[in-house]
């Protein structure tokens, strides 16, 4: 969690706000549509949209096409928001995402960034020692598969559309989604059956 605003920063905005209200930039009814679009944003979206994906391959060709209309379709207001980008896994090939810089993220379908993500650990041993990064979380990779370490920035944002597990053949979209957690959309994790599907 970050820390709170300090009362000089929240003194900055209130003036910030009251200036693009007094010239019509913008009005109160848009700021409270923002924060509750900001409120609703969570992980749920974005493990909706892979489970999606992997029920629906035409509609997994569009998300990996243009993942803001992706993300449109499924509700999200996308508006002033950067592009999203979406990393399709292959049996041979693992997308971890980090941000190099600072903490760009794609919150609207992801919601807020974990702590993890915005330490500079993270953001300088994804790039230098990925497979290491990856095995902290207990997500051990094939030797013949490669890890591609994206960075997402300001003007770009990128999520992961992992590999469907098996056994999940015939499941509902919710049951998938509930396999898809934060973690495996930025790629530290895999996603992984409930212990009691997968003794079945």
């Amino acid at each position: 969690m970050s820390a709170p605003a300090r009362p000089e920063s929240i003194a900055l905005l209130e003036r910030l706000v009251a200036a693009l209200q007094a010239r019509g930039l913008v009005s109160e009814e848009e700021i409270a549509q923002r924060q509750a679009s900001t409120d609703r944003a969570s992980p749920e979206i974005g493990a909706r949209m892979v489970a999606r994906a992997w029920a629906d391959p035409e509609w997994r060709r569009f998300m990996v096409a243009n993942g803001a209309a992706a993300a449109e379709q499924m509700g999200v207001s996308m508006a002033g928001a950067p592009p999203l980008g979406i990393l399709e896994d292959t049996p041979h090939l693992h997308h971890l995402v980090v941000c190099t810089l600072c903490s760009c993220y794609p919150r609207a379908v992801l919601g807020y960034p974990p702590h993890w993500y915005k330490s500079f650990e993270y953001r300088a041993r994804a790039v230098r020692e990925p497979r290491a990064v990856l095995a902290e979380w207990g997500t051990v990779l094939p030797a013949g598969t490669q890890v591609r370490v994206v960075d997402s920035t300001a003007d770009y944002r990128w999520m992961v559309l992992p590999l469907r597990p098996a056994g999940t053949e015939g499941w509902s979209e919710e049951q998938l989604a509930a396999l898809v957690t934060r973690d495996v959309m930025v790629g530290v994790a895999l996603p992984r059956l409930p212990v009691a599907a997968a003794a079945e």
